[in-house]
């Protein structure tokens, strides 16, 4: 009788081989690009149309059904003041977005030139639960700061 033997899965084992993609530049970059150009229009209108004047934007439901504040809400105005300068006003509508807004550019940024090189590296068992733990993480801020901010009255949407 043959005994097979199993080694210890290792965290330096590879869970995703390397990659190039060899789809042309432009078609790599119609991803990022696109959403680039989606996310400048949203922002345009958000700077044009100011969320605090009733009636340019829809009723929120969390604020109509519970009568709490939405943390879109304060996100949405906060961009709307962090896009005229007005920085002090962006941390009073909502305080993480001083956070949110630098790392969804970098993101971004990321993103882009992956796509730009049309090369993914190897990811290592390591790498996959470190990122898993960061998103994990970053989830569980965002969701504690959302009702957090209900009680805390300097959290607060400013509404």
């Amino acid at each position: 009788m043959e005994q097979s033997t199993v080694a210890a899965p290792s965290s330096h084992d590879i869970v995703e081989a390397a990659r190039i993609d060899g789809r042309s530049l432009a078609r790599r970059l119609v991803a990022p690009l696109g959403t680039g150009a989606l996310v400048g229009v949203g922002l345009g209108y958000l700077w044009a149309v100011d969320p605090n004047e009733p009636g340019h934007y829809p009723l929120c439901p969390t604020r109509a059904v519970l009568g709490i504040d939405c943390p879109g809400c304060g996100l949405l105005r906060g961009t709307h003041d962090l896009l005229h300068g007005d920085v002090a006003g962006a941390i009073d509508n909502n305080a993480l977005l001083v956070v949110l807004v630098p790392v969804a550019i970098l993101l971004w940024v990321f993103w882009l030139f992956r796509s730009w090189s049309g090369y993914r590296g190897p990811v290592t068992r390591e790498q996959f639960q470190r990122r898993n733990r960061i998103t994990y993480f970053s989830l569980a801020i965002v969701l504690t700061f959302g009702v957090i901010r209900n009680f805390v009255p300097y959290l607060s949407s400013g509404a």
